[in-house]
C-alpha cells in the first residue's frame, strides 16, 4: 500500500508461489489493502490541512501558543507513523471459526473507515492477541490465520495456518511457514521487527504485566531480544503508567553496536521516544573506560557495600562546625552558635542532594542570623543584603557546607586510606591497600557505580553554581530596575503623576516575568516508568544499584541468561535479584532456538556443558544442512573471498584475533567475543577460539561466539 491509492497490484508473486496468486486466494486482500490505501491518503490529507491551518493561526499569548505547538507536534507525529506504516501496514488477517466470512486483519497501527468500520487492528490490543497466541491445540476462536511478507510495499508472499476445523478451500498450500521463511533470510547490519513471525510463547511475554520485575531467560537464539523490544512498544500503548509525560521506558544493552544493530526496532513499531543506552552510558563522560585490570579490585567494587559507602564520605562534609562564629555589620556583631550551625543544616531536605541543598541551608543561616539579631535600627531586607555579601560569613559558610565534585569525593577514596576506612569500616587493612592507587581519577568501569551513587547524592557541582550566578544577577536586575523606577517617579511632574503606576502589582509582575534557569539534568537520570535490561546476567550487584536507581517502581524486564555470564552465574535468578533490591519478581523461560542451526549447537553445547553442566542450551527448530568446518588462520582471506563471491546479501563476521583484512568492511565484521554479544550474523568465523581464555570466562566467549551464527559456523585454529 502507497500513501496515494494506484493501480499496481498489491501482491507482487514470485514464480515460484504462482500457486498463491489464484484470485480465490487473494481477492478478498485486494479489496481491503486498496480500502486502505485510500483511507491512508484521505486522512494525510485531512492532517496536512489541520497541521497547515494551525500553523496560520495565530501563536497568541502563553498557554495558547504551547497548546497550538503541542497539536501542531501531535500531528506531525501522526503524519509520520501513517507515512512510515503505509507501504506494509498490515501484517495479516485471522479468520474467525464463527465468522469465516468476517476476516479480521491486523496491522502496525490501528485504522477506521470513515462509516466506523475497523479496518486494521492495532497489534497490540486484546482483540490482536489470537493472531499471534492461537496454536492448533488452542485456536483461540479461529480457523485459520495469514501472516504477509513485504518488500517495497507490495506482498511477495504469504502464509496461511489452519488453525481449527478441516480447514478452508481460501487457503493456500505451504511448503514452509512464515516463521521459517524469516529465520532463513540473509542478516544485515540492523535487526528487524518480526511482528509477522511472533510465537505464542514470545507473544504470552510481550503482553505479560510492567508490575515488578519480569525475567526473560532464554539460552542463544531464542528471541530474547526481539521479545524485550517489542515489549517496549506493547507496553507504551497498553500500560497507562508507562505513556507520555510519566516518565517512558528506558532500554540498556551491553554495547554500542549492539544499540546500533537494535537502532531500527522501535522506530519501526512506531516508537520514537523510547531512550537506549549501555550501562556505561549511564554515567556521562564514561562510556569507554578500561575493565579493571585487579580482579580482587574489582570484586570489591562489585559488592553493594562499596556503593554504600558513599553515603557516610557525603555526610563528613555535612557534620555542622563545632566553633562559633562572629558575623560584623555596621549596625551590631552577631553570633552564629554551633547549635545554630546544627539548626541550619537539619533544615536541608534530606531527599535533596547535597549540592542542591546548599541554598536552602544558606538561606537557613540567613535566617537564623536576623532571627537573633538585637535591636538594631535596620530593616529586615537591608541586613540580609548585608549578611549576603559579607565575605567572611560566605567563606566560613563554604568551608562548613562545600560544593563537592563527585568525581572528586570518589577519587579521594582512592587517594586517602583514612578517609576509605572510615567509609567502608568492613573493608580489611589489605582491601584498603588493594583499593589505593597512585592516580585517583584513572577510571574503570568497576568506579561506575561508585561515580554514579555519588552524582546522585551530591548533585551536579555545576548547576549549584549556575543557580548562584543565575539568582545574583536577577537580584541585580531587580535592584537596578527599583532604583530606574525611583529616579522615574522622583522625576514625574506631570498632573496624574502617571510614573508612579510603574510600582502597580500588575505591571511589576510583568516586569519581574523572567526566564528561568534552563534545566542542566542529564536524560538518562531518570526517572523512568519501565526498565528493559538486555544481557542483565553480565550486571554485577553495583551495577544493578546503578540501573535501579532509575527506575524507582522496579517495574523492569531483564532479559537474559545465565549460561552466558562471563563471570559465572551459579545462583538463581531470584537469589540475585532480591539480594540487589528487587522483591518482586516473576520468571518467563524461552527454550526454543529460532537462529542457530543444530549443526552449530551440536558443536556449541559441550562447549559450556564442560563448565556449566546445567545450562540452559536450547533447542533448535531448523537445520541448515551446512556442518560447522574446520581449518587454519591462513585459510580466513580465502574462506572470505569464496563467502562473498557466493552470497551477494547477508552478514558475516570474524571473532577473535588481532589485524583482519576484512575484504568487504560493508558486510563483514571483525569483533572481540565480548561485542558480538547480543549479535548475528550469516557467517561466523572463529580465529583461534582456544585464545579466549580459560575457565567459565573462555567457555562462554567462546559459546557465545559459536552462537551467533545463523547459517554457518567455521572455526580456525591455530595447532
Amino acid at each position: 500500500m502507497s500513501p496515494s491509492p494506484d493501480s499496481s497490484p498489491v501482491f507482487a508473486l514470485p514464480d515460484s508461489r504462482m500457486a498463491k496468486a489464484q484470485t480465490a486466494l487473494i481477492h478478498a486482500d485486494e479489496l481491503r489493502f486498496a480500502e486502505l490505501a485510500t483511507v491512508i491518503a484521505e486522512r494525510l490529507r485531512e492532517l496536512t490541512s489541520r497541521r497547515d491551518a494551525a500553523l496560520r493561526a495565530p501563536a497568541g499569548p502563553g498557554q495558547a501558543a504551547l497548546d497550538r505547538d503541542q497539536e501542531v507536534r501531535r500531528l506531525d507525529a501522526e503524519m509520520r507513523r501513517l507515512r512510515r506504516f503505509a507501504p506494509e501496514m498490515c501484517l495479516g488477517r485471522m479468520v474467525p471459526a464463527d465468522a469465516p466470512d468476517a476476516p479480521v486483519y491486523i496491522g502496525r497501527m490501528g485504522l477506521t473507515a470513515p462509516d466506523g468500520r475497523r479496518l486494521l487492528i492495532d497489534w497490540r490490543s486484546p482483540a490482536a492477541e489470537p493472531f499471534f497466541a492461537a496454536t492448533p491445540r488452542r485456536p483461540m476462536g479461529l480457523a485459520s490465520r495469514r501472516r504477509y511478507r513485504w518488500s517495497d510495499g507490495r506482498v511477495v508472499d504469504y502464509w496461511d495456518e489452519v488453525l481449527a476445523g478441516d480447514g478452508s478451500e481460501d487457503l493456500a498450500p505451504d511448503e514452509d511457514s512464515a516463521l521459517l521463511a524469516a529465520l532463513v533470510r540473509s542478516r544485515s547490519s540492523r535487526m528487524q521487527e518480526v511482528l509477522t513471525t511472533i510465537q505464542a510463547d514470545q507473544d504470552a511475554i510481550i503482553r505479560a504485566s510492567s508490575a515488578g520485575a519480569l525475567v526473560v531467560d532464554g539460552g542463544p537464539g531464542t528471541g530474547k531480544t526481539v521479545v524485550a523490544l517489542h515489549r517496549a512498544a506493547y507496553l507504551l500503548y497498553a500500560d497507562p503508567r508507562l505513556g507520555e509525560g510519566r516518565g517512558g521506558v528506558l532500554v540498556i544493552g551491553p554495547h554500542r553496536p549492539y544499540l546500533a544493530y537494535i537502532g531500527d526496532v522501535l522506530p519501526s513499531l512506531g516508537e520514537d521516544g523510547v531512550s537506549t543506552c549501555t550501562v556505561g552510558d549511564l554515567v556521562p563522560g564514561l562510556p569507554d573506560v578500561p575493565a579493571e585490570a585487579d580482579e580482587e579490585v574489582a570484586r570489591l567494587k562489585a559488592r553493594v557495600a562499596m556503593v554504600e559507602a558513599i553515603e557516610p564520605a557525603v555526610q563528613l562534609y555535612e557534620e555542622p562546625p563545632t566553633e562559633s562564629l562572629v558575623v560584623e555589620t555596621p549596625w551590631a556583631d552577631l553570633l552564629l552558635r554551633p547549635a545554630d550551625w546544627a539548626e541550619a543544616f537539619a533544615s536541608a531536605d534530606p531527599q535533596r542532594p547535597h549540592n542542591d541543598a546548599r541554598d536552602e541551608v544558606w538561606e537557613a543561616v540567613l535566617a537564623i542570623l536576623v532571627d537573633g539579631r538585637p535591636e538594631m535600627e535596620v530593616s529586615v531586607e537591608e541586613l540580609v543584603r548585608v549578611l549576603r555579601r559579607d565575605a567572611g560569613l560566605a567563606e566560613a559558610f563554604d568551608r562548613a557546607w562545600p560544593l563537592i565534585d563527585p568525581y572528586d569525593l570518589v577519587g579521594d577514596l582512592w587517594e586517602v586510606p583514612a578517609y576509605l576506612r572510615r567509609c567502608a569500616p568492613w573493608l580489611t587493612a589489605d582491601e584498603v591497600r588493594s583499593l589505593q592507587r597512585a592516580e585517583p581519577r584513572a577510571w574503570t568501569a568497576s568506579d561506575r557505580p561508585l561515580l554514579d551513587a555519588a552524582r546522585r547524592r551530591l548533585g551536579d557541582p555545576h548547576a549549584a553554581r549556575r543557580r548562584r550566578r543565575h539568582g545574583a544577577a536577577l537580584a541585580a536586575e531587580r535592584e537596578e530596575r527599583t532604583r530606574v523606577i525611583d529616579d522615574l517617579i522622583a522625576a514625574d511632574d506631570s498632573e496624574m503623576l502617571v510614573m508612579s503606576m510603574l510600582r502597580g502589582d500588575d505591571l511589576r509582575s510583568v516586569l519581574d516575568d523572567e526566564a528561568p534557569l534552563e534545566d542542566q539534568r542529564e536524560p538518562l537520570d531518570g526517572p523512568f516508568a519501565h526498565l528493559i535490561v538486555d544481557e542483565a546476567q553480565e550486571l554485577s550487584d553495583a551495577e544493578w544499584q546503578m540501573v535501579l536507581s532509575r527506575c524507582p517502581s522496579r517495574s523492569v524486564t531483564i532479559v537474559g541468561d545465565r549460561a552466558q555470564s562471563r563471570r559465572g552465574f551459579t545462583e538463581s535468578w531470584e537469589e540475585r535479584l532480591r539480594r540487589v533490591g528487587i522483591e518482586t519478581i516473576e520468571q518467563a523461560s524461552l527454550t526454543v532456538n529460532y537462529r542457530t542451526p543444530a549443526e552449530v549447537m551440536e558443536e556449541a553445547a559441550p562447549v559450556i556443558r564442560r563448565v556449566l553442566p546445567d545450562a540452559n542450551v536450547p533447542i533448535s527448530v531448523r537445520s541448515s544442512g551446512l556442518p560447522v568446518l574446520h581449518g587454519h588462520p591462513d585459510d580466513l582471506e580465502h574462506l572470505l573471498d569464496d563467502w562473498l563471491a557466493a552470497h551477494a546479501e547477508g552478514t558475516a563476521c570474524v571473532i577473535g584475533g588481532t589485524a583482519v583484512d576484512l575484504r568487504d568492511p560493508s558486510r563483514v565484521r571483525h569483533l572481540s567475543p565480548t561485542l558480538a554479544k547480543g549479535l548475528e550474523f550469516d557467517l561466523v568465523v572463529l580465529l583461534d577460539p582456544d585464545s579466549f581464555g580459560d575457565g567459565i570466562e573462555g567457555a562462554v566467549d567462546r559459546y557465545v561466539a559459536m552462537t551467533r551464527a545463523t547459517q554457518r559456523l567455521v572455526i580456525l585454529h591455530s595447532r
